[in-house]
């Protein structure tokens, strides 16, 4: 039976369920350390199968596909950082600094990898290229969200303690440890956890969804203890609701426009489309949690999860749409 196009994904319906639950029964006092020791190892372990189950050559070979890279890195990392500055005079009265800087993390955040692959495929584009492209986005990203995050913060005139990403060594020291080095350790031992990995790719998907959810659950229960969300009225979650549609109904029909200016096959078209316009959950989430250590993780991380829901059911309507246009083309020829 076909899923109906409205019904969240089971991702979204599990994050829902977490965050009832972190606002029901939150964590305190010993066990708050004990969630943070674990969250941190299973964080690692995600990037280590991230890092086992990326193939080489699929990388090698999309990496000679540059300007197609260049232009979804070019919508990634300049065009959504600069849609988040320049909408700041409306976007922040609507929902609040703290929010704001939600929304600017969204904007630093590389693109997806799984999701993007997963839609360019469907939509019958060019897979390998998205592959590579979505790929490299989230390694480049451990870099530069980080750099991107300080410069927004100092554009935008944040103060230290006033919600905004503070660079320091301990920051960089908790990407690398936690995030870069798992990862570099799982491309190293490749060739030996590299079929594990292929042949339990359920077990792998577990994983991946239980680490999100457990890092969910403890930004939102920590919120929970603080009483972050006591004064945070609905009508600021609608904001935040159009705010994440205005940017995808900006960089969207942008990325579709540029590709064919520029000459792209239909299938890179699809690619660029889909790599350029998506934000990850899967490593925004973690590095959140490092980079606003001390911080409303909770609430900055709410832009996230509202974003990512919202793209997963745009981009699963545009990914149906290209399809059946390529099913008719091909009728025709």
């Amino acid at each position: 039976m076909q899923r109906p196009r409205w019904l969240p994904d089971n991702l979204v319906l599990l994050l829902i369920a977490v965050v009832v639950l972190a606002t029901l029964l939150p964590v305190h006092g010993r066990g708050v350390a004990v969630l943070d020791a674990l969250t941190q190892a299973a964080v690692a372990l995600l990037f280590f199968l991230q890092g086992s189950k990326l193939s080489r050559r699929a990388v090698w070979e999309g990496l000679l596909h540059w300007r197609l890279h260049a232009l979804v890195f070019a919508a990634t990392f300049v065009l959504f950082p600069l849609l988040g500055l320049a909408l700041r005079p409306w976007l922040e009265p609507l929902v609040g600094p703290t929010l704001y800087l939600g929304v600017l993390f969204i904007c630093a955040l590389p693109s997806t990898v799984q999701s993007s692959i997963a839609f360019t495929s469907l939509a019958r584009g060019n897979v390998a290229a998205a592959m590579c492209s979505a790929s490299t986005s989230n390694i480049l990203g451990m870099a530069l969200t980080p750099l991107l995050m300080a410069a927004l913060g100092h554009w935008v005139g944040a103060q230290a303690g006033s919600g905004a990403a503070q660079l320091s060594w301990h920051t960089f020291e908790g990407i690398v440890t936690t995030l870069l080095l798992p990862f570099v350790a799982g491309q190293a031992l490749q060739r030996w956890t590299g079929p594990w990995v292929a042949a339990h790719k359920a077990w792998v998907r577990v994983s991946d969804q239980s680490t999100i959810l457990l890092v969910v659950y403890g930004a939102f229960s920590a919120a929970t203890v603080q009483g972050l969300y006591q004064h945070l009225p609905p009508a600021t979650l609608a904001a935040l609701l159009g705010i994440c549609a205005l940017l995808l109904a900006i960089v969207m029909p942008l990325l579709t426009w540029l590709s064919r200016v520029l000459g792209f096959s239909r299938e890179d078209e699809i690619a660029i489309v889909f790599c350029g316009s998506k934000k990850t959950l899967a490593s925004g989430v973690p590095m959140a949690q490092i980079l606003f250590a001390g911080q409303a993780v909770g609430l900055l991380v709410l832009p996230l999860m509202v974003f990512h829901q919202l793209q997963l059911m745009v981009c699963a309507s545009i990914a149906r749409r290209y399809a059946r246009e390529t099913q008719v083309q091909l009728v025709k020829a």
